[in-house]
């Protein structure tokens, strides 16, 4: 069937259980040009991908396609040519640069990390909390991450502005979207150049001080791969549980300044609305069998992460609809095994998100929808699920302070 249509984000969830149905938890799938893959969407099944990088690294070179594809592919870009970086290493090298990069993340305070994500969400806020009205994702979900990843990584706040732009067009993918990539790498690349002349207290400096030497284009390259990785997902992640607790009355209570729900309200959206709903890729190593599927050595096997969260057999365990859902993180949104998401940058993106919407909530308790909440649209992709737009009424407020 091929990965592409409306319902992957008008109905994900019926068109995965449509899917399960009939092929199971392995399907077969055609990617634009009738490329051929496999998309894992049972449970088990993605524990066993992700668990085992030997018969499924994430070894781009494995793929058995390269030579059927036309040069402007549209999905080379997800898909990942070899470079020294985190993200597209495998084995040893992979983790040398794993171990770099965790070891940067580890010196990021949590408590100045959510200092820095409140007073920045304060001064986005100030710049429309006075109209009673505004939309959320281009004004506040997408550029709170930006603005905070630029500070614990060492870019002036100054950089900000520019930044936002840059980023916001390589997430919409739109004309401007490869201009914005330039600017993006070479704003990284003069970073890890004035770190060398003037190190700080920021990932970037941690970085070029770790015992092991890197080229100046390995470390950008890493740091382009975290603020990128770190970006949208954690936007898409305010954006969603912002939508879902001004429409689910089960958090109502949260928008009386009450924060209890807010956890229960983020964890939920990594179940049922998960950012990342199919992430590239795996490639078989040799020909072997995935849940009575014949995988030939070369094929790529995508990550289903929402169609494996929403798996009925992992929902049985208290005999509650959601009852394992509730309060528990098993779920594959940042992957699972070797490569998933570092827990750090998991944790920094939990700190992000969960300040961003608990300072929206108590300066804006009155937060409401604009619009009737069927007509809300996600951006139209099959492998990332967040607001288009999010428009939301106030009673209008004064600033706190100054705009970033």
């Amino acid at each position: 069937m091929p990965l592409s249509g409306p319902r992957f984000h008008t109905d994900p969830a019926q068109l995965y259980r449509e899917m399960r149905r009939d092929h199971g938890p392995v399907v077969p799938v055609t990617l634009p040009g009738d490329v051929p893959a496999w998309l894992v969407i049972g449970y088990r099944e993605m524990y066993q991908v992700t668990a085992d990088p030997v018969l499924f690294p994430r070894d781009s070179g494995l793929w058995n396609q390269w030579e059927k594809l036309p040069p402007d592919w549209p999905l080379l870009p997800m898909i990942g040519q070899r470079q020294p970086s985190v993200y597209y290493t495998v084995g040893a090298e992979h983790q040398r640069h794993l171990t770099m990069l965790q070891s940067a993340l580890d010196g990021v305070s949590h408590l100045e990390l959510a200092k820095h994500a409140e007073e920045l969400a304060d001064q986005l806020i100030d710049g429309f909390c006075h109209k009673g009205e505004t939309d959320i994702i281009a004004e506040y979900a997408k550029p709170l991450p930006v603005l905070v990843l630029a500070r614990i990584v060492g870019l002036p706040d100054a950089d900000g502005p520019p930044l936002i732009d840059a980023m916001t067009a390589l997430a919409d993918g739109g004309a401007d979207a490869l201009e914005g990539f330039r600017y993006f790498s070479e704003r990284l690349r003069r970073l890890v150049a004035e770190k060398h002349a003037a190190p700080g207290a920021d990932v970037a400096s941690r970085m070029l001080a770790h015992p092991e030497p890197f080229t100046d284009e390995e470390y950008a390259l890493d740091l382009q791969a975290l603020t990128a990785a770190g970006h949208l997902p954690t936007a898409d992640w305010i954006g969603n549980s912002v939508r879902l607790m001004l429409t689910d009355e089960r958090f109502a209570a949260s928008l009386g300044g009450g924060r209890h729900s807010i956890p229960q309200a983020m964890n939920e959206v990594l179940w049922e609305d998960t950012p990342t709903q199919i992430l590239a890729g795996r490639w078989a190593a040799r020909d072997t069998t995935l849940a009575d599927c014949r995988i030939r050595a070369g094929d790529m096997l995508l990550l289903g992460l929402a169609g494996a969260n929403m798996d009925p057999q992992v929902h049985v365990a208290d005999g509650a609809a959601d009852g394992f859902r509730n309060g528990n993180n098993a779920h594959f949104s940042f992957s699972h095994g070797e490569f998933q998401c570092p827990f750090q940058a998991q944790e920094i993106a939990e700190v992000i998100a969960r300040s961003g919407i608990e300072v929206l909530l108590d300066r804006l308790p009155d937060l409401d929808l604009a619009v009737p909440a069927q007509t809300l649209a996600r951006r139209p992709s099959p492998f990332l699920r967040g607001m288009a737009v999010l428009p939301v009424q106030f009673s209008p407020a004064p600033p706190v302070g100054g705009r970033p």
